[in-house]
């Protein structure tokens, strides 16, 4: 006995057992005389048999047949894509990717648990403290090191913006009183140029201030110090240069002055002519002049100088001869 006879026997009814092949001529007529069908768009195509609500453990018995569920001989699925590898391809690709899970596993396990240690040499972006100090284990020299950098780029950015806002940002701006810009840096060169001219005056003022005398004796300083270039280290009496000089010094107390001088004609540092008469002395030592006609036109300061300078000299001298007296 086959299953389907044996199911049939068991558990179907007479009416839902397998019938004879009936022919076409007969389901035509058994349809044409069975009426019009009515059914509803809920209809599975399936038609339940007379059920009773009594028994609900009777089996239920199903008759019928609908187009609807008739195989079509094409099939309505595309493919899409390539096609699906073969055996050896699938293994391999499997294989492949099962490493490449592992060793993602294996690393994360890895970073998880070992400690974050911070590499100085290494630019990577990675996790940082608000002062610029990179997270994790690291030495002081590497801490240190990254706060510099961080300074660094602060400074560089701080002078970018600079740039970008202009030089003159940073400056004061100064107006007068009607409100217009003064240019700092003009008034600066001004100042500078007048202080320079100023200065220039001054020396002139000086210079013009000196007398002839003055003026000599400045030139021959000068004239010495370009001489001395070629001076010899050591200068003994046999040097003619050094006693010419001495000769020339005037002393109002050398007996032999009149045997040692020339008797040429006197002249002063000027290259003038000196007055040969005689005249009253003054603080500086300064002769009249050759014109003079020996008529004192002054106001008579330098005489009351000296007569002053003389009673406190007689002063001094008579109160030190008192003390010595007592």
């Amino acid at each position: 006995m086959s299953l389907a006879d044996y199911l049939a026997k068991k558990y179907l009814t007479a009416d839902a057992q397998p019938e004879k092949k009936k022919s076409k001529k007969r389901k035509r007529k058994e349809a044409e005389a069975g009426g019009l069908i009515i059914a509803d768009d809920d209809a599975t195509g399936w038609n339940s048999g007379p059920q009773t609500n009594d028994d609900d453990e009777a089996p239920m018995s199903v008759a019928g047949n609908s187009a609807e569920f008739r195989k079509k001989k094409t099939s309505a699925w595309k493919t899409v894509g390539s096609s699906a590898p073969s055996n050896a391809d699938q293994a391999a690709a499997d294989a492949i990717i099962a490493s490449a899970a592992a060793e993602n596993r294996a690393a994360g396990a890895e970073t998880d648990e070992a400690p974050t240690i911070a590499d100085g040499n290494n630019d990577d972006d990675g996790p940082a403290m608000e002062s610029g100090a990179a997270a994790g284990l690291q030495t002081a020299a590497q801490v240190t090191a990254a706060l510099e950098k961080r300074q660094r780029e602060e400074r560089k950015h701080m002078e970018a913006a600079m740039r970008e806002a202009g030089a003159s940002a940073g400056e004061t701006i100064y107006r007068d009183a009607s409100g217009r810009i003064i240019n700092v840096a003009m008034k600066r060169a001004e100042a500078r140029r007048a202080a320079s001219e100023a200065e220039a005056k001054k020396r002139q003022e000086e210079e013009e201030a000196k007398g002839d005398v003055q003026r000599a004796e400045k030139e021959a300083r000068r004239q010495a110090l370009a001489d001395a270039k070629y001076m010899p280290l050591a200068r003994g009496v046999d040097d003619k240069e050094m006693n010419e000089e001495m000769k020339e010094v005037e002393r109002w107390n050398d007996p032999a002055m009149q045997f040692l001088t020339s008797k040429k004609e006197k002249k002063s540092k000027s290259g003038k002519p000196l007055y040969k008469g005689a005249f009253e002395p003054n603080r500086y030592g300064i002769r009249p002049g050759h014109r003079w006609d020996g008529v004192d036109r002054s106001n008579g300061f330098e005489r009351e100088w000296f007569k002053s300078r003389n009673a406190r000299s007689n002063r001094r001298d008579l109160e030190y001869a008192w003390q010595m007296d007592e």
